[in-house]
């Protein structure tokens, strides 16, 4: 059997097995050590949990609230972080100046931009959605900006001989040489868009996951509080594979789709 088809085949064995692996240590560690199970509940208990959040309708109200926080933050932070991405990679002297606002938003701690955006934004959604926005733009816009510079300036010399226009440079050499970099940033910005989400729901929600886990800590309920972790993994899980997805099927000619693809035993 090829390299190839053993990375594919590897995360649906090795996954399930690391899972029950970890599921059984989890019942053991509980039932001979004698956990209390106030603090450490059993997996049990909290599957039960977990199957019992679908029972109720509002499970669904609460994920659709906080699934939309996501993608909405995440469409804004594409959408900005390409341009603002190109734009800076375009303009070398621009992103000598700008670079040090930039780094400095994103170095500063997030938690304490959330009552500024309670302040202009109000306790909805709204605020959850920017700050969403803010975590998963940069390493978006920071992907595009390599990317932009990363395009061969060999390429860009076949391009000129051919007499293309620097609309067709742009959308069929330097649009096309990014997209591995673009995707890149974008498998990143996914995973923060869905932690920002959270954690502004953890603060300053009323709604959402977030909420609900606040919640469960506050009733002293850890069976609940795991079930509901349980089940945002799960979500930021599938937001990230169908991202994976989207970049198989634009650039499935890229090395990083299938990793050692040429490789063979």
């Amino acid at each position: 059997m090829n390299r190839q088809k053993v990375m594919r085949i590897l995360p649906w064995v090795v996954t399930p097995a690391l899972v029950v692996a970890i599921v059984v240590v989890w019942h053991l560690v509980v039932t001979i050590g004698k956990v209390n199970p106030f603090l450490f509940p059993p997996p049990g208990e909290v599957g039960s949990k977990f199957l019992g959040l679908f029972s109720s309708d509002s499970i669904w109200g609460h994920t659709a609230t906080t699934l939309s926080e996501i993608l909405i933050g995440f469409a804004i932070a594409v959408v900005t972080g390409v341009f603002v991405g190109v734009l800076l990679g375009k303009l070398p002297w621009l992103e000598a100046s700008v670079r040090p606002l930039i780094v400095i938003t994103q170095v500063a701690p997030k938690v304490a931009f959330i009552p500024l955006f309670v302040i202009w934004f109000g306790f909805g959604i709204t605020s959850k959605i920017w700050l969403s926005a803010l975590l998963a733009f940069f390493p978006i816009m920071l992907n595009m900006l390599l990317g932009v510079r990363s395009v061969e300036q060999g390429h860009r010399e076949v391009m000129s001989s051919l007499n293309a226009s620097r609309g067709q440079t742009l959308l069929q050499l330097e649009m096309r040489s990014v997209q591995p970099y673009l995707f890149a940033g974008m498998e990143v910005g996914i995973v923060l868009a869905t932690t920002g989400a959270i954690v502004g729901e953890y603060i300053s929600g009323s709604q959402g996951l977030g909420f609900l886990v606040v919640s469960s800590m506050n009733q002293l309920d850890a069976a609940l509080t795991f079930a509901l972790i349980l089940w945002l993994s799960l979500m930021g899980l599938v937001l990230y594979l169908i991202v994976n997805e989207l970049k198989r099927f634009f650039i499935p000619w890229h090395e990083s789709v299938y990793g050692l693809r040429n490789t063979t035993a």
